[in-house]
Protein backbone atom coordinates (compact mmCIF):
# COMPACT_ATOMS: atom_id res chain seq x y z
CA UNK A 1 0.00 0.00 0.00
CA UNK A 2 1.17 3.44 -0.88
CA UNK A 3 1.25 5.34 2.42
CA UNK A 4 1.68 8.44 0.31
CA UNK A 5 -1.73 8.49 -1.33
CA UNK A 6 -3.67 8.80 1.51
CA UNK A 7 -2.78 11.92 2.48
CA UNK A 8 -2.20 11.63 6.22
CA UNK A 9 -1.53 14.56 8.20
CA UNK A 10 0.81 14.07 11.45
CA UNK A 11 -0.46 15.94 14.10
CA UNK A 12 0.24 15.92 18.46
CA UNK A 13 -3.14 14.30 20.47
CA UNK A 14 -5.84 14.25 20.58
CA UNK A 15 -6.74 12.35 17.61
CA UNK A 16 -10.14 11.96 18.02
CA UNK A 17 -13.00 15.06 17.03
CA UNK A 18 -16.07 16.15 18.01
CA UNK A 19 -18.17 18.39 17.11
CA UNK A 20 -19.37 19.13 20.89
CA UNK A 21 -16.13 22.16 21.44
CA UNK A 22 -17.11 24.18 24.54
CA UNK A 23 -19.29 26.54 22.70
CA UNK A 24 -21.28 24.07 22.17
CA UNK A 25 -21.29 22.36 25.76
CA UNK A 26 -21.55 26.00 27.52
CA UNK A 27 -24.45 26.50 25.19
CA UNK A 28 -26.46 23.52 26.67
CA UNK A 29 -25.28 24.39 29.95
CA UNK A 30 -27.18 27.84 29.21
CA UNK A 31 -29.90 25.99 28.04
CA UNK A 32 -30.31 24.20 31.12
CA UNK A 33 -30.03 26.83 33.41
CA UNK A 34 -33.20 28.81 31.70
CA UNK A 35 -35.64 27.49 33.79
CA UNK A 36 -34.00 28.36 37.36
CA UNK A 37 -33.56 31.63 35.64
CA UNK A 38 -37.02 32.43 34.67
CA UNK A 39 -38.38 30.70 38.14
CA UNK A 40 -36.50 33.18 39.86
CA UNK A 41 -37.97 36.14 37.86
CA UNK A 42 -41.32 34.89 38.65
CA UNK A 43 -40.06 34.15 42.73
CA UNK A 44 -38.39 37.73 42.89
CA UNK A 45 -39.67 39.53 40.08
CA UNK A 46 -37.59 41.44 36.88
CA UNK A 47 -34.62 42.26 39.33
CA UNK A 48 -33.39 38.90 39.04
CA UNK A 49 -33.52 39.23 35.21
CA UNK A 50 -31.61 42.17 35.44
CA UNK A 51 -29.16 41.39 37.66
CA UNK A 52 -28.34 38.03 35.76
CA UNK A 53 -27.95 40.53 32.62
CA UNK A 54 -25.86 42.47 34.21
CA UNK A 55 -23.49 40.09 35.27
CA UNK A 56 -23.36 38.35 32.38
CA UNK A 57 -22.52 41.39 30.39
CA UNK A 58 -20.04 42.06 33.07
CA UNK A 59 -18.02 38.93 32.37
CA UNK A 60 -17.87 39.03 28.83
CA UNK A 61 -16.76 42.55 28.88
CA UNK A 62 -13.64 42.00 31.41
CA UNK A 63 -12.77 38.62 28.96
CA UNK A 64 -12.81 40.99 25.82
CA UNK A 65 -10.80 43.79 27.47
CA UNK A 66 -8.15 41.54 29.16
CA UNK A 67 -8.36 39.66 25.75
CA UNK A 68 -7.71 43.14 23.93
CA UNK A 69 -5.28 44.29 26.56
CA UNK A 70 -2.90 41.42 26.04
CA UNK A 71 -3.22 41.07 22.50
CA UNK A 72 -4.99 37.73 22.47
CA UNK A 73 -7.61 36.19 20.96
CA UNK A 74 -11.31 36.58 21.34
CA UNK A 75 -12.46 33.86 23.27
CA UNK A 76 -16.09 35.21 23.76
CA UNK A 77 -17.06 32.70 21.56
CA UNK A 78 -16.60 29.68 23.95
CA UNK A 79 -19.38 30.89 26.11
CA UNK A 80 -18.03 29.99 28.78
CA UNK A 81 -17.54 34.02 29.88
CA UNK A 82 -21.38 33.67 29.83
CA UNK A 83 -22.08 30.37 32.07
CA UNK A 84 -19.99 32.30 34.77
CA UNK A 85 -21.62 35.25 34.82
CA UNK A 86 -25.05 34.04 35.05
CA UNK A 87 -23.86 31.35 37.28
CA UNK A 88 -22.66 34.37 39.54
CA UNK A 89 -26.26 35.69 39.92
CA UNK A 90 -27.87 32.66 40.50
CA UNK A 91 -25.49 31.90 43.55
CA UNK A 92 -26.32 35.74 45.17
CA UNK A 93 -29.37 37.08 46.08
CA UNK A 94 -31.22 39.35 44.57
CA UNK A 95 -31.04 42.35 46.18
CA UNK A 96 -27.38 41.98 45.78
CA UNK A 97 -26.14 45.41 44.60
CA UNK A 98 -24.95 45.76 41.08
CA UNK A 99 -21.98 46.81 41.96
CA UNK A 100 -20.98 43.88 44.06
CA UNK A 101 -21.93 41.50 41.08
CA UNK A 102 -19.36 43.69 38.66
CA UNK A 103 -16.85 43.08 41.22
CA UNK A 104 -17.59 39.45 41.21
CA UNK A 105 -17.44 38.92 37.61
CA UNK A 106 -13.93 40.80 37.54
CA UNK A 107 -12.66 38.57 40.24
CA UNK A 108 -14.07 35.45 38.33
CA UNK A 109 -12.87 36.48 34.82
CA UNK A 110 -9.72 38.56 35.49
CA UNK A 111 -8.08 36.85 38.84
CA UNK A 112 -9.50 33.26 38.56
CA UNK A 113 -9.68 32.55 35.14
CA UNK A 114 -7.63 34.60 32.73
CA UNK A 115 -4.56 35.08 34.79
CA UNK A 116 -3.80 31.51 34.64
CA UNK A 117 -3.93 31.40 31.39
CA UNK A 118 -7.91 31.40 30.21
CA UNK A 119 -10.60 28.89 29.72
CA UNK A 120 -9.35 25.30 30.38
CA UNK A 121 -6.20 26.64 32.67
CA UNK A 122 -8.09 27.77 35.88
CA UNK A 123 -7.62 25.25 39.06
CA UNK A 124 -11.06 26.90 40.44
CA UNK A 125 -13.83 27.28 39.55
CA UNK A 126 -14.46 31.04 38.70
CA UNK A 127 -18.32 31.20 39.77
CA UNK A 128 -17.97 29.78 43.10
CA UNK A 129 -14.41 31.72 43.61
CA UNK A 130 -16.73 35.05 43.32
CA UNK A 131 -18.98 33.99 45.36
CA UNK A 132 -16.57 33.76 47.98
CA UNK A 133 -14.69 37.26 47.30
CA UNK A 134 -18.19 38.52 47.06
CA UNK A 135 -18.94 37.70 50.77
CA UNK A 136 -16.59 40.26 52.26
CA UNK A 137 -19.65 42.11 51.35
CA UNK A 138 -21.21 40.02 54.23
CA UNK A 139 -24.32 41.95 54.61
CA UNK A 140 -25.40 42.89 51.35
CA UNK A 141 -24.36 38.79 50.46
CA UNK A 142 -26.84 37.96 52.83
CA UNK A 143 -30.05 39.64 52.74
CA UNK A 144 -32.72 37.63 51.86
CA UNK A 145 -36.75 38.41 50.77
CA UNK A 146 -39.23 35.88 50.88
CA UNK A 147 -40.79 34.21 47.82
CA UNK A 148 -43.12 36.19 45.64
CA UNK A 149 -41.42 38.91 46.38
CA UNK A 150 -40.66 41.42 43.73
CA UNK A 151 -37.43 43.72 44.30
CA UNK A 152 -37.24 46.86 42.17
CA UNK A 153 -34.92 47.03 39.53
CA UNK A 154 -33.04 50.27 40.53
CA UNK A 155 -32.20 52.09 43.71
CA UNK A 156 -30.97 51.45 47.19
CA UNK A 157 -33.08 48.31 48.19
CA UNK A 158 -34.47 48.36 52.06
CA UNK A 159 -35.34 44.60 52.66
CA UNK A 160 -35.49 42.79 55.59
CA UNK A 161 -33.48 39.48 56.22
CA UNK A 162 -36.14 36.75 55.44
CA UNK A 163 -35.08 33.85 57.19
CA UNK A 164 -34.23 31.03 54.47
CA UNK A 165 -34.79 27.11 55.29
CA UNK A 166 -30.49 26.94 55.89
CA UNK A 167 -30.99 29.34 58.69
CA UNK A 168 -33.25 27.32 60.65
CA UNK A 169 -31.62 24.54 59.82
CA UNK A 170 -28.54 25.76 61.08
CA UNK A 171 -29.80 26.46 65.03
CA UNK A 172 -31.57 22.84 64.48
CA UNK A 173 -35.12 24.52 64.65
CA UNK A 174 -36.78 21.44 62.47
CA UNK A 175 -40.37 22.33 63.67
CA UNK A 176 -39.68 26.21 63.06
CA UNK A 177 -38.82 25.45 59.50
CA UNK A 178 -42.30 22.71 58.87
CA UNK A 179 -44.74 25.67 60.38
CA UNK A 180 -42.97 28.56 57.88
CA UNK A 181 -43.19 26.53 55.05
CA UNK A 182 -43.68 22.53 53.84
CA UNK A 183 -41.13 19.70 51.57
CA UNK A 184 -43.27 20.22 48.25
CA UNK A 185 -43.08 24.15 49.01
CA UNK A 186 -39.08 23.70 49.62
CA UNK A 187 -39.52 21.37 45.99
CA UNK A 188 -40.97 24.13 43.50
CA UNK A 189 -38.96 26.27 45.11
CA UNK A 190 -41.23 29.11 46.94
CA UNK A 191 -38.79 29.59 50.03
CA UNK A 192 -35.93 32.15 50.29
CA UNK A 193 -32.60 32.01 49.33
CA UNK A 194 -30.14 33.04 46.27
CA UNK A 195 -32.03 33.43 42.96
CA UNK A 196 -30.92 30.46 41.53
CA UNK A 197 -30.87 27.67 44.03
CA UNK A 198 -33.83 28.06 45.50
CA UNK A 199 -36.32 25.93 43.19
CA UNK A 200 -34.80 22.09 43.26
CA UNK A 201 -37.10 20.94 41.17
CA UNK A 202 -36.32 22.81 38.09
CA UNK A 203 -31.96 22.31 38.86
CA UNK A 204 -33.01 18.27 38.84
CA UNK A 205 -35.02 18.75 35.54
CA UNK A 206 -32.02 20.97 34.05
CA UNK A 207 -29.51 18.10 35.21
CA UNK A 208 -31.34 15.84 33.32
CA UNK A 209 -31.08 17.45 30.78
CA UNK A 210 -27.50 17.79 30.77
CA UNK A 211 -27.13 14.07 31.18
CA UNK A 212 -29.16 13.60 28.20
CA UNK A 213 -27.04 15.49 26.28
CA UNK A 214 -24.31 14.17 27.59
CA UNK A 215 -22.93 16.99 28.96
CA UNK A 216 -22.22 15.89 32.08
CA UNK A 217 -21.98 12.45 33.56
CA UNK A 218 -23.99 11.08 36.85
CA UNK A 219 -20.96 10.30 39.20
CA UNK A 220 -20.42 13.59 41.01
CA UNK A 221 -23.92 14.90 41.38
CA UNK A 222 -25.24 11.88 42.48
CA UNK A 223 -22.40 10.74 45.04
CA UNK A 224 -22.28 14.58 46.10
CA UNK A 225 -26.09 14.46 47.28
CA UNK A 226 -26.22 10.75 47.71
CA UNK A 227 -23.22 11.49 50.79
CA UNK A 228 -24.96 14.30 51.82
CA UNK A 229 -28.06 12.43 52.16
CA UNK A 230 -26.79 9.57 53.94
CA UNK A 231 -24.83 11.65 56.56
CA UNK A 232 -27.83 14.03 57.21
CA UNK A 233 -29.74 11.16 57.60
CA UNK A 234 -27.74 8.64 59.82
CA UNK A 235 -27.03 11.62 61.71
CA UNK A 236 -30.47 13.71 62.29
CA UNK A 237 -29.81 15.71 64.85
CA UNK A 238 -32.28 14.91 67.15
CA UNK A 239 -35.05 15.46 64.70
CA UNK A 240 -36.91 13.14 62.25
CA UNK A 241 -34.07 11.54 59.92
CA UNK A 242 -36.38 11.67 56.61
CA UNK A 243 -37.67 14.87 57.00
CA UNK A 244 -33.97 16.38 58.11
CA UNK A 245 -32.24 15.04 55.15
CA UNK A 246 -34.54 15.74 52.63
CA UNK A 247 -35.13 19.50 53.88
CA UNK A 248 -31.31 19.11 53.69
CA UNK A 249 -31.17 18.09 49.72
CA UNK A 250 -33.71 20.66 49.03
CA UNK A 251 -32.81 23.45 51.20
CA UNK A 252 -29.89 25.76 50.39
CA UNK A 253 -27.40 25.67 47.41
CA UNK A 254 -26.88 21.20 47.11
CA UNK A 255 -28.62 21.30 43.86
CA UNK A 256 -27.34 24.04 42.14
CA UNK A 257 -23.83 23.18 43.55
CA UNK A 258 -23.80 19.41 42.67
CA UNK A 259 -25.36 19.95 39.23
CA UNK A 260 -23.78 22.79 37.96
CA UNK A 261 -20.68 23.80 40.08
CA UNK A 262 -19.19 20.37 40.92
CA UNK A 263 -19.46 18.85 37.46
CA UNK A 264 -17.09 21.75 35.82
CA UNK A 265 -14.84 20.01 33.32
CA UNK A 266 -11.70 21.82 34.26
CA UNK A 267 -12.01 21.61 38.10
CA UNK A 268 -13.16 18.12 38.44
CA UNK A 269 -11.25 14.79 38.29
CA UNK A 270 -11.30 13.31 34.56
CA UNK A 271 -11.73 9.38 35.50
CA UNK A 272 -15.31 8.56 36.58
CA UNK A 273 -13.72 6.95 40.08
CA UNK A 274 -12.16 9.90 40.44
CA UNK A 275 -15.82 12.06 40.54
CA UNK A 276 -16.98 9.72 42.66
CA UNK A 277 -14.44 10.82 45.44
CA UNK A 278 -14.33 14.19 44.70
CA UNK A 279 -18.22 14.41 44.85
CA UNK A 280 -17.91 12.45 48.61
CA UNK A 281 -15.55 14.60 49.24
CA UNK A 282 -17.75 17.44 48.49
CA UNK A 283 -20.35 15.94 50.39
CA UNK A 284 -18.64 15.60 53.55
CA UNK A 285 -17.20 18.98 53.40
CA UNK A 286 -20.74 20.34 52.94
CA UNK A 287 -22.27 18.49 55.62
CA UNK A 288 -19.86 19.59 58.86
CA UNK A 289 -19.68 23.19 57.73
CA UNK A 290 -23.03 22.88 57.98
CA UNK A 291 -22.94 20.95 61.01
CA UNK A 292 -19.98 22.80 62.67
CA UNK A 293 -19.28 25.74 61.05
CA UNK A 294 -20.17 29.61 61.97
CA UNK A 295 -21.57 30.04 58.22
CA UNK A 296 -24.93 27.89 57.64
CA UNK A 297 -24.02 26.90 53.85
CA UNK A 298 -21.17 24.65 53.52
CA UNK A 299 -21.53 23.89 49.29
CA UNK A 300 -19.19 26.81 48.29
CA UNK A 301 -16.53 26.26 50.21
CA UNK A 302 -16.79 22.58 49.75
CA UNK A 303 -16.45 22.38 46.25
CA UNK A 304 -13.60 25.04 46.49
CA UNK A 305 -11.61 22.82 48.86
CA UNK A 306 -12.17 19.79 46.13
CA UNK A 307 -11.16 21.71 43.44
CA UNK A 308 -7.95 22.26 45.48
CA UNK A 309 -7.24 18.28 45.47
CA UNK A 310 -8.24 17.49 42.31
CA UNK A 311 -4.35 17.34 40.99
CA UNK A 312 -4.02 15.04 43.80
CA UNK A 313 -7.18 12.51 42.85
CA UNK A 314 -5.96 12.03 39.47
CA UNK A 315 -2.19 11.74 39.61
CA UNK A 316 -3.45 8.79 42.58
CA UNK A 317 -5.59 6.97 40.48
CA UNK A 318 -4.24 7.55 37.12
CA UNK A 319 -4.46 3.91 34.98
CA UNK A 320 -1.39 2.20 34.83
CA UNK A 321 0.18 2.32 31.09
CA UNK A 322 0.07 -0.27 28.76
CA UNK A 323 3.27 -2.32 28.47
CA UNK A 324 5.55 -0.18 31.08
CA UNK A 325 6.76 -2.44 34.26
CA UNK A 326 5.58 -0.84 37.69
CA UNK A 327 9.54 -0.17 38.42
CA UNK A 328 10.47 1.51 35.65
CA UNK A 329 7.03 4.00 35.31
CA UNK A 330 7.95 5.24 39.32
CA UNK A 331 11.68 6.05 37.98
CA UNK A 332 12.19 9.24 35.93
CA UNK A 333 12.86 9.15 32.40
CA UNK A 334 16.73 9.99 32.56
CA UNK A 335 17.40 7.53 35.54
CA UNK A 336 15.79 5.10 32.56
CA UNK A 337 17.87 6.26 29.76
CA UNK A 338 20.89 6.25 32.28
CA UNK A 339 20.22 2.45 32.73
CA UNK A 340 19.57 1.39 29.23
CA UNK A 341 22.68 2.94 28.08
CA UNK A 342 24.79 0.48 30.74
CA UNK A 343 23.53 -2.30 29.17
Amino acid sequence: MDYKALNLIGSSSPHIRTKDGAGHIMGEVLIALVLPLAFAVYNFGPRALAAAAVSVAGCCVFELLYRLLLRKNNTLGDLSAAVTGLLIAMVSPVTTPYWILLIGDFFAIVVVKQLFGGVGKNFLNPALAARAFMLSWAGEMTTWVGPKTSVPLMGVIDAETFPTPMSYLHGNDLSGLMKATDLPKMFVGLVGGSMGEVSAMLLLLGGLFLLWRKVITWYIPVSYIGTVAALTFLFPRGNDPLQWMLCNLLGGGLMLGAIFMATDYVTSPVSHLGQAIFGIGCGLITVFIRYFGSYNEGVCYAILIMNLTVWLIDKSIKPHRFGVVKEKEKKAPAQIKKEAAKK
